[in-house]
């Protein structure tokens, strides 16, 4: 597992939030736990204006998707499986809107 691997939601809300990005430290891999952020798709989301700073949108598999910062959690590993795609390009971003949502900033 790697850091910012973006994974298919295997849960209940599949239909709206298709993906979960892992944020996790590799550094931490013995866990059995990872940290993962819901990829909301757009056309499933209300139409709110939210700060693209703590909710930046990704293009996953050609599906925009709007990454749901206020509800991350943690999952078992074992639910995660091969990664769709990596968003490690983006990191910057991700990272400025886990500071938003942690610092303010």
């Amino acid at each position: 597992m790697a850091r910012f691997d973006v994974y298919a939601n295997p849960g209940g809300h599949a239909a709206t939030t298709p993906y979960l990005l892992d944020v996790q430290s590799d550094l931490l891999d013995g866990l059995d736990s990872r940290m993962v952020i819901p990829l909301r798709s757009l056309k499933h989301f209300p139409q709110v204006k939210l700060s693209a700073r703590l909710t930046p949108i990704f293009t996953i598999e050609g599906q925009e998707c709007l990454l749901e910062t206020p509800k991350m959690g943690a999952l078992p590993q074992r639910v995660l499986k091969s990664p769709v795609t990596s968003l490690s390009g983006d990191q910057a971003k991700i990272i400025a809107a886990l500071d938003f949502l942690f610092q303010g900033y």
